[in-house]
């Protein structure tokens, strides 16, 4: 047999890392490049209609289920796939960035699930991406023992069976992976980490009782669903294995996808393993897209947003009917605060806050959830054990009683809650404090008890961007202008200078984050995502 043709790819712009050289082996390259060679073309045509659908919005001010695939909703006789074993218990998720530590803390939380993240957690370094690989290949061969150089604690893996299952999230669509081209051109950042990932673990993952599992995000529509089903038969066939073994769980956090859940799920249906509801950037989401529909469609504060608004109801209930329907698991929110290790007040007030989320999740027939933190696991799991009990997952609730109209997911206007001042200097302050971060390479971040990505900094500059460009008036009397915010932004920066001191300051990227913050929400062309300015300016 002859040695395969060279790769085409190149790796540019990027200094030689530790071990890259068992990541970014000839053979894993020239899959990654068959990749962008068949479905690259498709991936920039599907760019192109989200710019035509968003277009649509701006001229309508509304959404509907789609009539083209009215027959898909009104057949009950099609199922997704069955789960498989090492998916069909998931009442407790772990999210968090792929480095070295986190990789063993995320294994060992008594989670059922990993979410091992190279999008929203992970800011989007050569570094990251590549050892970030080289880490759940360690994993899987349980060679990743870590010690902690600051403070000398040792980690090591539990027994197997003790180990979260790992359900790998790529980038989004929309993200280019500037150090690897192909002619030239940069190879989309999803086909890069799915690539990669699934050419050295597929069959390893089979080996260990389980297989190549994806979190899909920032799905627009069901025929981008439909690309990565195509993705996957291909990979499949590549690298000889069964077709069905990879699964997906596809994040319904677009307001667009949420009037096509039921077209995602067939879709993918060979594939399918179920959709999670994404709190942050749904409702960054529908800014993005009801921009321009006036008052009706302004948000108020983030925090305001909980999910019993109604509007959020609508989406949550849908989504679980739609997934049991169908046949698969339907997997709930955040729970993303993270306990203090000085305050045993404010871990009370919160660990009540994300029981309560839970139970409501639990009650209202998800199959499991998502947390941030390894504390919050026994929380989320105790709310899902409450329900369960010894049943892996409640797809027989069909929720049948669920009924909801095509308005019923976009009436923001019926939460009765107002932007505030307050709520204009928490953007400000979280917006800065993340961007800042992850300018420096770290996705997940901790800020005010709870763990930001880059998410969180979206639905940040979206909503400065909403309030100015509606005009709000705040209930102080003051009105939201690019003037305030950036006066409200140059007090953030001096208060964060003589919170840690101007050696702290300089060598952080402090001036750089104000400004990235400032330019995509006051430039009056919206920018579709702060991550593709912000990657410009990422270093390394």
């Amino acid at each position: 047999m002859s040695a395969p043709a060279p790769s085409p790819l190149a790796v540019v712009d990027a200094e030689p890392l530790p071990r890259q050289e068992e990541v970014l082996t000839e053979a894993a390259l020239a899959f990654v490049a068959e990749l962008h060679r068949r479905f690259t073309p498709r991936r920039d045509e599907l760019l192109a209609r989200r710019q035509e659908r968003r277009a649509e919005i701006a001229r309508t001010s509304t959404l509907d289920f789609l009539p083209e695939t009215a027959a898909i909703r009104a057949d009950d006789s099609w199922k997704v796939a069955p789960a498989p074993a090492a998916l069909n218990d998931r009442r407790v998720e772990i999210t968090g960035p792929t480095d070295r530590k986190m990789t063993i803390n995320a294994l060992n939380s008594g989670a059922k699930v990993w979410l091992a993240d190279f999008e929203d957690a992970s800011a989007p370094t050569w570094e990251n991406v590549v050892l970030g690989q080289l880490n759940l290949i360690d994993a899987y061969a349980r060679k990743i023992d870590f010690t902690d150089p600051r403070s000398g604690k040792s980690y090591a893996l539990k027994p197997a069976e003790e180990l979260a299952t790992v359900v790998m999230r790529p980038r989004g669509w929309h993200l280019e992976e500037r150090h690897l081209t192909f002619d030239g051109r940069p190879v989309p950042g999803a086909l890069v980490d799915f690539g990669l990932y699934f050419f050295h673990n597929a069959q390893r993952l089979i080996d260990l009782g389980k297989g190549p599992y994806f979190y899909l995000p920032k799905t627009e529509s069901h025929l981008e669903a439909r690309l990565w089903n195509e993705i996957f038969v291909f990979a499949q066939d590549y690298v000889g294995i069964p077709q069905g073994t990879v699964r997906a769980t596809v994040l319904i956090e677009t307001i667009t996808a949420a009037y096509e859940m039921e077209e995602i799920l067939y879709e993918l249906r060979d594939h399918a393993a179920g959709l999670n509801a994404g709190r942050w950037d749904y409702l960054f989401s529908i800014v993005k897209n009801f921009r321009d529909g006036g008052q009706k469609f302004v948000l108020p504060d983030r925090n305001a947003v909980t999910m019993t608004a109604p509007f959020m109801r609508a989406y949550t209930e849908l989504l679980v009917r739609t997934c049991h329907k169908r046949g698969a698991h339907a997997i709930g929110g955040m729970a993303a605060f993270i306990p203090s290790r000085k305050d045993a007040e404010v871990n009370k007030v919160a660990f009540e806050k994300v029981k309560a989320d839970k139970d409501r999740e639990a009650g209202d027939g998800f199959d499991g959830s998502w947390v941030a933190h390894p504390d919050l696991v026994p929380i989320a799991m105790a709310s899902f054990d409450a329900v369960l009990g010894a049943k892996p997952n409640q797809k027989d609730r069909l929720r049948e009683d669920v009924s909801v109209a095509p308005g019923d997911l976009i009436a923001i206007d019926s939460l009765d809650a107002e932007p505030t001042y307050a709520g204009l200097v928490s953007a400000v302050q979280v917006g800065i404090r993340y961007i800042e971060a992850w300018l420096r390479g770290l996705g997940a971040v901790a800020i005010f008890n709870l763990m930001e990505d880059a998410a969180t900094a979206e639905i940040s500059r979206s909503q400065i961007w909403q309030w100015i460009n509606a005009g709000v008036v705040f209930e102080n009397g003051t009105a939201a202008t690019p003037e305030l915010a950036r006066e409200v932004a140059a007090e953030e920066l001096a208060a964060i200078r003589a919170e840690i001191g101007e050696e702290a300051f300089a060598a952080g990227k402090w001036q750089q984050a104000h400004d990235l913050l400032l330019h995509v929400s006051l430039d009056a062309d919206y920018a579709d995502f702060l991550t593709l300015p912000a990657y410009e300016q990422l270093i390394g």
